[in-house]
């Protein structure tokens, strides 16, 4: 059953700021955090979830990560894939900031540049909103993950199907 252009048209939209809103938050996290990578290090040990060594190798690798994550769903390269990694991404964000909240930890929680031990009454007042934000990027992600073909992303004319590239052949013989 094929979609109606009415559905397909919004679907196409919708696709398309999910990956330019996962995409430009995700290279603005990693650009805060490229420039002071200890700083980085510590926000990642603050939640007191990974043993130094593995804490640092993530704080370090975080930033490159998220930015180089952010570029290729802006540019609508490996969507689906780039749109799990994203959720997952997310997913793991929201264990995280749940996880210090649970345990009585507070802590910025340093997506977006220097984190660390904060007021409890401020990290009280943050944390749920930085979950709801953060599940609302994972969202973004889970729809890239299902969606058909997206505009202005570089996978809908790089992957075309078999079928299309005939369809498009046929269609530029018929002009002729």
């Amino acid at each position: 059953m094929k979609s109606s252009p009415e559905l397909t048209k919004w679907q196409n939209w919708v696709s398309l700021a999910a990956r330019l809103i996962l995409g430009i938050v995700l290279i603005a996290a990693g650009l805060t955090k490229v420039g002071n990578l200890e700083s980085s290090v510590q926000a990642t040990l603050a939640y007191k979830i990974l043993d130094y060594d593995l804490a640092r190798v993530v704080g370090m690798s975080l930033p490159f990560l998220e930015i180089a994550l952010g570029l290729v769903l802006v540019i609508g390269l490996f969507t689906r894939i780039a749109g799990a990694f994203g959720a997952l991404m997310m997913l793991a964000f929201v264990i995280a900031i749940s996880s210090v909240w649970a345990r009585g930890i507070s802590i910025d929680c340093g997506c977006f540049g220097d984190g660390g031990p904060i007021d409890k009454a401020e990290a009280i007042a943050k944390y749920p909103w930085e979950i709801l934000r953060d599940l609302g990027l994972m969202a973004c992600g889970l729809w890239l993950v299902f969606a058909k073909r997206q505009i202005f992303a570089i996978d809908t004319w790089l992957f075309r199907s078999a079928e299309e590239l005939l369809a498009e052949k046929d269609r530029k013989k018929r002009r002729r």
